[in-house]
């Protein structure tokens, strides 16, 4: 017995050219597509009876069905690029939040006079880098208080100001994407 004769052992060439001979074989017709049998039936017992008010209304039914579903996918899928655009958001802002020692420090000695040469280029790329990224440095003498962006950890009285002012910042403030990662330090006066 040959392999081809085995019992339960079979193949069929499906090639559409014969190897043999070269010539194109005939092909067996295409089955009949698949589709929902339930609904077939339910069609064509309301059209045999020629009903088609209640064809109209299965096909409208179904119709609001899938745009209610395709509305759930479209939401589903802004639900979901919106959360990864939140998650990226937070994911960079803690990153950039470990650079403020850093930022603190090259702040204070530009202050003084100590950022020259080499390290000067340094502290400037970084800088305009955290700046690029969406970091943004805020808190600056005679900007108006707001408890939600400054910290004050002195307040005085003075008939110069007309609303709460900072006139000293000992920290400056920083944000990302609307998020403040750390509140500028300042000292306030207020009106008499």
């Amino acid at each position: 017995m040959s392999e081809s004769e085995e019992p339960g052992f079979s193949f069929q060439d499906k090639r559409r050219v014969d190897p043999d001979t070269f010539e194109v074989r005939e092909q067996p017709a295409a089955p009949e597509p698949e589709g929902n049998d339930e609904f077939a039936e339910i069609i064509e017992g309301l059209v045999v009876e020629g009903d088609f008010d209640l064809v109209e209304d299965k096909i409208a039914e179904l119709t609001g069905d899938l745009q209610r579903v395709h509305a759930e996918y479209a939401n589903y899928r802004k639900r979901v690029e919106r959360d990864r655009e939140s998650m990226r958001d937070l994911a960079l802002g803690s990153a950039l939040a470990e650079f403020l020692p850093v930022l603190d420090d090259i702040g204070r000695a530009r202050e003084h006079g100590d950022l020259e040469g080499a390290f000067k280029s340094v502290a400037e790329a970084l800088e305009s880098t955290v700046g690029r990224l969406g970091f943004e440095r805020f808190g600056a003498v005679g900007d108006p208080f707001d408890p939600s962006l400054h910290e004050a950890i002195s307040h005085t009285e003075s008939d110069q100001v007309t609303e709460p002012t900072c006139v000293s910042v000992f920290s400056p403030g920083y944000r990302y994407a609307g998020r403040v990662l750390r509140a500028a330090i300042v000292a306030v006066e207020g009106p008499e």
